[in-house]
């Protein structure tokens, strides 16, 4: 065993010297080759040997080597039978290591991690708190479907745990299961309702970011947790503090009115003629009222001023961003000293603030202008910086501080880093237009370049100096000769081009220079790149119709050499060219106007800052460091006009809130719960002392000093049920006494309670003697309160509303059955698989069990249909598509998603839905107006359509500030449907009871190569969105749906026949519906 110990210290101490050795000693020979991976197989054999031994010594000292392989990349997998089989060891450094080795690996041995699972459940009710926690860590980290209802067990008893620890690792497991079985959202939402009321710092943070994961359009799950989270961020952790920013800054943008509004003058002050003094005087106090700051706006804005200081760089940016969005313009300055001193962070962290910087300066110069030094450029710094640093010295560029940025500006156009002088050329023409007192000064000093050694700062000062022309081209007649001098030198095309557009625009103010200058480049035109030869026949055009006399023959050569051009964009503007300038007897009227054509007066070119347009992306996130809308990205609403209720967010001093029953038992709750007398409480913290004594001595212990280590997190769990730790020792019961009082309960939940009854009988025979006890204790209080659950009825009828249907809760109690019984399953042999998920699937299964389960899309096709062309709408462009995603606008939606395109040279204002023309029951949720769309420019949003289960068109106008266009969006049948999931037996089931009429087929007749598995699920899917229904025969595929608006099913089957036939069967109370699709479905089908 010191031999094996010494072996490790080696490994582990000298890890560099020793693989030097082995790498010499394969080098040398070999055998030696061959002699390492034997030992290697043997190392294996003594790692399995030594999780085998009776000491915990041996194992933790296996366990260590073998997470240093997997930290090293080596593959540890053969060994999960030997270490799978220490998860229930009691030493808790072994059962850590464990646990870091089935999450690595879980996934690869599903069988043998399913047998496990009983183990974990063990331990999720372990006295040590760092046990339970890891348990929940693995079971939410094996990412096999098949235990989802285990998992979703798991974490609403860790959520109710007296660990803030485990609470907290119960809010990362939401996210986890939520990513593997998105269909048990809702159930998910009442866990993050659970947990946001948690007082716990610890816990704060993790299920914000759950609740952001989940359900981030739940802003009413915030309403009564807004003040208690502004109040704790200033004591969560650094990462919990950026998640919970980021929300409440949505939150504010939602819930109060815009503090930017308060410096708005008065308009409209004259009185109407028929108005009253008394109508006029209201209307002059309304809009006299001053802008007066919700008390709970500023309690953030107060709360969040202090992180300004935090040590991370991340909570800064949230801080800053959050100050930027929210708070009035005149306070929004404090966050620029904060957001400088990022600065002297490394690069990354330099990149991000610069590019936020960026964005801010374009809008409000005077936040950074006190800092100007320090976005000065460093040698050191990555070209990436220099340049963020260049574009915000170009922002906060006036009159009183250009001279010293133009000093600045000539040192870094010396710079050796090409595209940074590039940059600082483009920054010099943008100070040029921006500050008219320099434009003189800035051309000259641009001119001067021209002369430089560096051909790529002389293109870029001729592009530059050819935009600054274009502003008085009246004034610089010389410059253009000498740029036309430089035409035998530049190589650079985008330069090249330039001049000749110059010359071209200029080119009666130059009438000696520019026939000279086609003629030079008549000459070169067959080597010049695309971009010139296109500016060369643009020249030619011109000097045709200004001075035809010197220049017609070379035009005509030019016009000749273009029309025989490989590129085709040259051939078709060399015929257009030719039709247009020169006259013949099939020249259109276009002809007598080429001159005005080709010489009319161009508009001067604006030069803006390229972060102009990403103010609309919320600062500090992804989609504004990329300019592109990201995956999960949130975008922030506009503040509302009128606020909204401010009483929600009133917490009473007794919650009205229901209670939460751990274990997963049963989630009824009995009115008696909700009010307790002093005596009351009294008594049934009595009761609850009595139970926990008949525990074992070890957990009531553990308990107890859980309950005075985490005062603060309990108190959440006790505004609940009256009582302290005591409330919670008697709530980790409560799922036992309710399968007996559920029956004594309200009469409203009747149909219920005959469901829950049948799995609580076996419940009852594992503990009755102290379920009858507990029971007798709860009838007596739940008499006592009677009169008080009266008061309630109301609320907790909201409250079940609001709920998941019981039948999912049934299924989950069988679960407890199975983890007593789970033992016995977990046989070691390597392939229990198939029974394994009989046991499993069968303890899903229930009487009440719904068969109608919507499941995630198979398939998602992304073909777009054009709502509104170009043409027809004046240069806004509609297309629309459906993401097949359930609408967040109602259940009985489609959902839509429409992008709007800006074709035109100028801003689209103020997009809205106008008059809709629906047919009989159709409703449409429509989006927000769009203030307005840059040219362009392209926006997403989306929208909301109950077709009522038809394929009827939905009409309605998509108005603009000055227009509106008649527009309709009609869906396909199959968008009609949301995917099912369902067993082979069900699906025969449902079909047996929708023949006859319910009931249409077709023949198809195609090749054989179509009738492939995957070809046919691929054509079905993209024409239906439907699921898959997994089938015990190969002839016969199946596939389920249900309709958006009724819900009825819709049972898609093909049956392969002999040779190269098939029938299409489709089974369905919508007839219509289904005949659609049938004709839909056949010919997709027929086809190869």
């Amino acid at each position: 065993m010191s031999s094996n110990s010494f072996a490790y210290s080696e490994q582990s101490g000298g890890g560099e010297a020793t693989e030097l050795g082995q790498e010499a000693t394969s080098t040398i020979s070999p055998s030696g080759a061959f002699g390492l991976f034997s030992s290697d197989l043997k190392k294996n054999e003594d790692l399995k040997q030594m999780l085998e031994s009776s000491k915990d010594s041996a194992k933790l000292d296996a366990m260590k080597r073998i997470v240093g392989m997997m930290a090293k990349g080596k593959n540890a997998s053969e060994l999960f039978p030997a270490v799978v089989k220490n998860v229930a060891s009691k030493n808790i450094e072994i059962k850590k290591l464990v646990y870091v080795y089935l999450v690595r690996h879980a996934e690869e041995q599903q069988d043998l991690a399913l047998l496990s699972i009983s183990t974990f459940q063990r331990a999720l009710k372990d006295p040590n708190q760092l046990i339970r926690a890891s348990a929940l860590r693995v079971l939410s980290s094996i990412r096999v479907p098949i235990i989802v209802p285990i998992m979703m067990l798991a974490i609403k008893e860790a959520a109710a745990d007296l660990s803030p620890y485990v609470r907290k690792n119960a809010a990362h497991a939401i996210q986890k299961l939520y990513s593997l079985d998105p269909e048990q959202k809702e159930m998910l939402i009442e866990v993050i309702e659970k947990l946001l009321k948690d007082k716990s710092t610890l816990v704060a943070g993790s299920v914000v970011m759950a609740f952001e994961e989940v359900c981030p359009d739940r802003i009413d799950l915030i309403h009564k947790n807004y003040r208690k989270l502004c109040n704790l961020l200033v004591d969560v952790e650094e990462w919990g503090q950026v998640v919970i920013i980021h929300m409440l800054t949505r939150y504010a943008r939602t819930q109060f009115v815009s503090p930017w509004t308060e410096d708005e003058g008065l308009e409209n002050n004259e009185k109407n003629f028929y108005e009253s003094d008394d109508e006029e005087k209201e209307k002059t106090d309304k809009r006299k009222k001053p802008y007066v700051m919700d008390p709970d706006h500023r309690l953030l804005i107060r709360n969040t001023k202090p992180l300004l200081q935090s040590r991370n760089a991340a909570v800064v940016m949230a801080v800053a961003q959050l100050f930027w969005h929210i708070s009035p313009k005149s306070e929004a300055g404090i966050i620029s000293k904060s957001l400088v001193r990022l600065l002297r962070s490394n690069r990354e962290v330099q990149y991000i603030v610069l590019q936020n910087i960026a964005t801010m300066s374009i809008q409000r110069k005077g936040m950074f202008e006190p800092y100007l030094k320090s976005f000065y450029v460093r040698s050191t710094d990555p070209t990436m910086i220099k340049t963020l640093k260049l574009e915000i010295l170009t922002n906060l560029a006036n009159e009183a501080n250009i001279s010293t940025l133009l000093r600045e500006f000539q040192t870094y156009v010396k710079s050796q880093d090409k595209q940074f002088a590039a940059a600082t050329i483009q920054a010099i023409g943008r100070c040029a237009t921006n500050i008219s007192e320099v434009t003189d000064t800035c051309l000259n000093g641009l001119v001067c370049l021209l002369s430089n050694r560096d051909e790529i700062v002389v293109a870029e000062s001729v592009v530059v100096i050819k935009k600054l022309l274009q502003m008085q081209p009246a004034q610089h007649g010389e410059i253009i000769k000498h740029m036309a001098k430089l035409l035998d030198s530049i190589t650079v095309p985008v330069a090249r081009a330039s001049i000749l557009w110059l010359i071209g625009e200029n080119c009666e103010r130059v009438p000696k220079i520019a026939p000279d200058v086609l003629r030079k480049m008549a000459k070169s035109f067959t080597s010049e790149d695309d971009l010139v030869k296109l500016q060369i026949l643009n020249l030619g055009a011109k000097l045709y119709l200004t001075n035809s006399r010197q220049t017609k023959l070379l035009t005509q050569y030019i016009l000749n050499l273009g029309k025989y051009d490989q590129n085709y964009d040259i051939r078709d503007r060399t015929r257009f060219i030719r039709q247009l300038i020169v006259p013949n007897e099939r020249s259109g009227a276009l002809s007598k106007y080429a001159k005005k054509i080709f010489l009319a007066q161009k508009p001067a070119p604006l030069l803006e800052s390229p972060f102009k347009d990403r103010d609309h992306f919320q600062l500090g996130t992804l989609s504004h460091t990329l300019n592109t809308k990201a995956t999960g990205y949130l975008e922030l609403s506009n503040w509302p006009e009128v606020a909204p209720d401010p009483s929600v967010r009133n917490v009473e001093v007794i919650e009205l809130a229901k209670e939460w029953t751990p274990a997963g038992k049963t989630k009824k709750e009995t009115p008696s719960k909700k009010f307790y007398s002093e005596s009351e409480e009294e008594g049934s913290s009595s009761d609850s002392n009595s139970d926990s004594e008949s525990e074992s001595g070890s957990k009531s212990g553990e308990q107890s000093e859980e309950g005075n280590s985490s005062d603060d997190s309990s108190e959440d769990s006790s505004s609940e049920s009256g009582s302290g730790s005591e409330s919670e020792v008697e709530n980790q019961r409560t799922a036992k006494k309710n399968s007996k009082n559920k029956r004594k309960s309200d009469s409203e939940d009747g149909e219920k309670e005959h469901e829950k009854s049948k799995t609580s009988e076996s419940s009852n025979a594992e503990s009755s003697s102290v379920e009858e006890s507990s029971s007798d204790s709860e009838t007596e209080s739940e008499s006592d309160s009677a009169s008080e659950s009266r008061k309630v009825t109301k609320e907790k009828e909201k409250t079940r509303q609001d709920r998941n249907p019981v039948p999912k809760d049934v299924s989950l109690l069988d679960l407890d059955d199975f983890n007593l019984v789970s033992t016995p399953v977990a046989l070691p042999m390597p392939a229990l698989r198939p029974s394994l998920i009989a046991d499993l699937e069968g303890l899903n299964l229930s009487a009440s069990s719904a068969v109608i389960n919507v499941s995630t899309p198979v398939f998602v096709p992304m073909k777009t249909h054009v709502m509104l062309h170009r043409m027809s709408g004046k240069g806004l462009a509609a297309h629309y598509y459906f993401p097949r995603q359930p609408c967040i606008f109602g259940d009985k939606m489609v959902s839509v998603q429409v992008t709007l395109n800006n074709t035109t040279d100028r801003k689209i204002e103020n997009i809205h839905i106008g008059e809709k023309k629906l047919p009989t029951g159709m409703q449409m949720h429509v989006f927000n107006p769009i203030e307005s769309l840059e040219p362009e420019g392209s926006i997403t949003v989306s929208m909301g359509i109950d077709f009522c289960d038809s394929t009827q068109t939905a009409s309605f106008q998509l108005c603009t500030k000055d227009d509106c266009f008649n527009v309709s969006i009609q869906p396909p049948v199959g968008e009609l449907l949301l995917p099912v999931a369902m067993s082979e037996k069900d699906f025969k089931k449902e079909q047996g009871m929708l023949t006859g009429m319910n009931e249409t087929s077709t023949i198809i007749i195609a090749a054989p190569q179509n009738f492939t598995p995957p070809v046919i699920l691929q054509k079905i899917v993209n024409v239906a969105n439907v699921g898959v229904v997994p089938s015990g025969q190969d002839n016969i595929h199946r596939f389920a749906a249900k309709t958006v608006h009724s819900g009825s099913l819709m049972l898609v089957t093909v049956e392969l026949k002999e040779g190269s036939t098939a029938q299409l069967i489709i089974n369905t109370e919508k007839t219509v519906i289904g005949s659609v699709l049938l004709r839909e479905l056949k010919p997709v089908l027929s086809q190869g």
